[in-house]
């Protein structure tokens, strides 16, 4: 967020004889300097393509064929036909464990394309793809197994054919065919559909291993029955047990996202019963694609079983000892018998370096357990402050808990990325005055500020700015002063002097001592109480010492905090039920660990994954310390939700890979439908990052595809002009949509979204709710053109689709700061439905420092920000 000044945050086709050679001399090199990682035999991995038989889809002429891949001659090359997709394939004489792939592509390689093996040379498992390849010289790793390995191109990168030099394949011959097993991997397993007939005849009834309930389908065709398998498995049998409403025309079919999917048996004259058919496929997902019923009733399967072959190993999954846990080395402990000078020490060790550290994979935690200490905490980047006692006022710090702004001269714009949390603070003798100067994912939850006579100031106090924050469940005992804070969501909170200032979009939902109600003048948007809301887990330490997690109920219609002069209802679950997650563990090993039921507990760090990280389990709690952050590499996406009651995410970042990613993390897999108005999802502190520290790439960021879930403070952000040195653009940092909700009934409290090039929020589906929206749009169009929505100048900041029947939103601001190109123009902020029951309360729209324009507020309606007019405000819509 910028000040309204001027301060910006920181934001072929033939090659020549020469280049044969060279390339020749590099795979020599690579083969002499830079062997295959060891598989677990006796020897080194060995190339095992060289000189086998080769087969191809096409070859553009006699003189590149397939052999010519295999000949071990860089000068000889196969190339295909010039259309999509094709294929090269060798057959390597026996099965064999593999461990590497080399590609010595020609000027026309692949831009998309898959490694798979096969036992049969007809049924094929992919082991890595990617839809990124940049030709050159590929080493890829690879685990896997087969006698007939093959590359599988589905988009080329140029305008001819693909063509490889050289096709080689490294690892070790061994080894039998495995055999079908006969354990059930869906029972049990997340199962979505098309449709239920009624409620009683759920997706999840053909998966419970139980004869006797069966799942339905509407009426029609086409519908389907999914099954989520967890991981990738490699699949040789599905066993249908058919109701009498059975699929005359129907595939079976595997996908790897979800998304994309694999026919691996299809027929047109299926006759019920019970059909137990031989396949062989690989994927997470499974389902059931009927087509054409047998009768005039829906589909129907008592049972839908999938039996594997194969399977990896991961590592074990130790157990945490609930009073001396391994927190991480990052994580700092401190009791009230720890000298105050070695707490202080630490305090300005860690601030030293985070001070001014927003793009360092550096994470710290600092917890208190329950006692009284005499402390100032100045918390820099991506550092937590908590403490440890089941009430704030079980740990009392007589000192500061404060974030500054000294590092930018004051201005507080890029103060992000630190927490305060479930402490109480006497400020010293002769101090009235606590300074939390922040901007976006700064959250000051569970806390209180004693003394009346004090107060905390949301900036610098004096001429800089800052922008946006939280304030949750916390008691202010004197005065909160805004001053040039550009907004803030305050809920659920208690200001014993109340509050004084305002600039643009301060909201207060079931807040004691909220000012009273008025916009824009002052901009104060007031919600008496929060219909409903779960406070965020925290961890704590009970009486006896042990370590546990307390996860706070469901609150109704509520107004101030959980805590202050009450006991507060939930549960409390002990450390020894959770995996605490270490940097560097798989997430394999992550998804082991849930599958036995556990909750995580992430340590501060960066938690690098190639798959996603599945949660399937209903009331798992995951729980991260040291805002710690998954990055999702090789193009996966960070974690899934099952749609199931009440899991609960807080205190957790994702992160962008370089590798596109479709989604960072996704709520629900599309079509879900059950209700979970009892028992919510729960997503608290949760913060996502597109780019900053490198490139970053991510379709979607995040979707919501369940019902029901509640978002309780998020920041999803796309770096489009980070500080200097680090790589951000247009073209470099791409990412179309923040927030995507298809589900029903969704709410969100406290929600920040900026800077994506496409919509910023996606709403689809009904009853939606958001308490404050925060919103700034891309800074870095090129020009108009870049930055088009078919006829429309840009694309609004939220975008309520067309068939949306209801939908609330109060206190919602969008700006603008095109600084690469100060012409262009987003036609609107909000675009929603015209419908009495879409309703929008005060809006706002800022043209930050009159650097482009918004030309209307919602749809057609408001004034135009621009340099002559640069901040808008709208009551009502309709």
């Amino acid at each position: 967020m910028t000040s309204p000044a001027i301060s910006v945050r920181s934001a072929r086709r033939r090659r020549p004889a020469v280049r044969r050679l060279l390339i020749g001399l590099t795979v020599a090199l690579v083969a002499a300097l830079s062997p295959a990682v060891a598989a677990p035999a006796q020897a080194a991995p060995t190339l095992l393509s060289q000189g086998r038989p080769a087969t191809a889809s096409s070859t553009e002429n006699a003189g590149t064929p397939a052999a010519a891949a295999v000949d071990g001659n860089t000068g000889t090359r196969w190339s295909s036909a010039f259309s999509d997709p094709q294929w090269l394939q060798v057959d390597l004489g026996a099965r064999a464990t593999l461990s590497q792939v080399t590609l010595v592509w020609e000027g026309a390689y692949a831009r998309a394309f898959q490694l798979q093996t096969s036992d049969d040379g007809a049924s094929w498992t992919t082991i890595w793809s990617t839809t990124t390849g940049v030709g050159g010289t590929q080493n890829i790793s690879v685990t896997g197994a087969g006698r007939y390995v093959r590359m599988n191109g589905t988009a080329r990168g140029s305008a001819y054919g693909y063509s490889l030099w050289e096709f080689q394949v490294y690892g070790e011959t061994g080894g039998t065919t495995p055999t079908c097993g006969s354990t059930n991997a869906a029972q049990g397993r997340p199962a979505t559909a098309s449709s239920t007939e009624s409620a009683a005849l759920a997706a999840s009834a053909a998966v419970d291993g139980n004869t006797g309930t069966r799942w339905a389908s509407v009426a029609s065709d086409p519908q389907w029955l999914r099954v989520d398998l967890g991981s990738t498995q490699s699949i040789c049998r599905v066993v249908l047990n058919w109701e009498a409403a059975y699929a005359r025309a129907f595939q079976v079919q595997t996908s790897a996202d979800g998304s994309a999917w694999t026919t691996i048996y299809s027929t047109t004259t299926g006759t019920g019963g019970t059909q137990t058919l031989d396949v062989s496929g690989s994927g997470r997902y499974i389902r059931m694609n009927g087509t054409a019923r047998g009768t005039a009733y829906g589909y129907s399967l008592w049972e839908f079983q999938v039996n594997t072959t194969g399977g990896g190993t991961v590592d074990p999954v130790p157990p945490t000892d609930p009073r001396n846990p391994n927190l991480g080395p990052n994580t700092f402990v401190f009791d009230p018998s720890t000298p105050t000078s070695t707490i202080q020490s630490r305090l300005n060790t860690l601030f030293a370096q985070q001070e001014q550290n927003q793009f360092g994979p550096q994470r710290y935690a600092v917890l208190f357990k329950p006692g009284t200490y005499t402390a100032d905490v100045n918390l820099g980047f991506f550092t937590q402050v908590a403490g440890l006692g089941m009430s704030p006022d079980d740990v009392n710090l007589n000192g500061h808990v404060r974030v500054e702004a000294f590092w930018m001269g004051g201005n507080a714009t890029q103060n992000f990325w630190r927490a305060a949390e479930n402490l109480s603070v006497t400020l010293p003798a002769g101090v009235s005055v606590e300074r939390w100067a922040v901007s976006q994912a700064a959250p000051y939850r569970r806390m209180h500020l004693r003394g009346a006579q004090n107060q905390i100031q949301l900036w610098n106090g004096g001429d800089g700015w800052s922008s946006g924050g939280l304030m949750a469940d916390t008691r202010i005992d004197g005065l909160v002063v805004s001053g040039s804070q550009q907004q803030w969501y305050s809920r659920n909170s208690e200001f014993g002097n109340g509050w004084t200032g305002s600039v643009w979009n301060m909201v207060f939902q079931g807040v004691t001592g909220a000012p009273p109600p008025s916009f824009p003048n002052p901009s104060h948007t007031v919600i008496a109480q929060t219909p409903q809301v779960r406070e965020k887990p925290f961890l704590y330490v009970d009486g006896t010492g042990e370590y546990r997690v307390f996860v706070p109920a469901l609150r109704t219609n509520s107004t101030g905090t959980s805590w202050y002069g009450k006991t507060p209802a939930g549960s409390s679950i002990s450390l020894s039920q959770f995996y605490v997650v270490q940097q560097g563990t798989s997430a394999a090993t992550i998804n082991a660990a849930l599958a036995q039921g556990k909750h995580l507990l992430f340590t501060p760090g960066v938690h690098r994954v190639t798959e996603p990280i599945q949660v399937n389990r209903p009331d798992t709690v995951i729980l991260g310390l040291g805002l710690a952050t998954i990055q999702a590499d090789n193009g996966s996406v960070g974690m899934r939700v099952a749609d199931v009651d009440g899991v609960k995410v807080a205190g957790i970042m994702f992160e962008a890979g370089t590798t596109n990613s479709p989604v960072l993390m996704e709520v629900g897999p599309a079509g879900s439908a059950a209700s979970h108005a009892a028992n919510p999802t729960s997503l608290h502190d949760v913060f996502f990052r597109i780019g900053g520290p490198h490139v970053g790439k991510a379709t979607n960021t995040l979707t919501v595809n369940s019902d029901n879930v509640i978002g309780d403070h998020m920041w999803l952000w796309r770096a489009d002009h980070a500080a200097a040195g680090v790589p951000t653009g247009w073209t470099l940092n791409t990412a179309d949509t923040g927030l995507t909700v298809n589900g029903d009934n969704v709410t969100m409290y406290g929600l920040f979204v900026e800077h994506y090039q496409k919509y910023q929020t996606v709403w689809n589906g009904n009853g939606g709710r958001t308490y404050f929206y925060q919103n700034e749009m891309p800074y870095d169009p090129p020009n108009q053109a870049a930055w088009m929505n078919g006829a429309t100048r840009g694309y609004a900041a939220y975008k309520v689709a067309d068939g949306v029947t209801s939908h609330q939103a109060w206190g919602t601001g969008s700006y603008c700061y095109f600084n690469v190109n100060p012409a262009v123009v987003a036609d609107r902020a909000f675009e929603v439905p015209t419908n009495p029951n879409v309703r929008f309360t005060n809006m706002v729209t800022v043209s930050l420092g009159g650097v482009g324009t918004i030309n209307r507020v919602i749809n057609n309606t408001g004034g135009t920000a621009n340099a002559a007019n640069q901040q808008v405000y709208l009551t009502t819509y309709p």
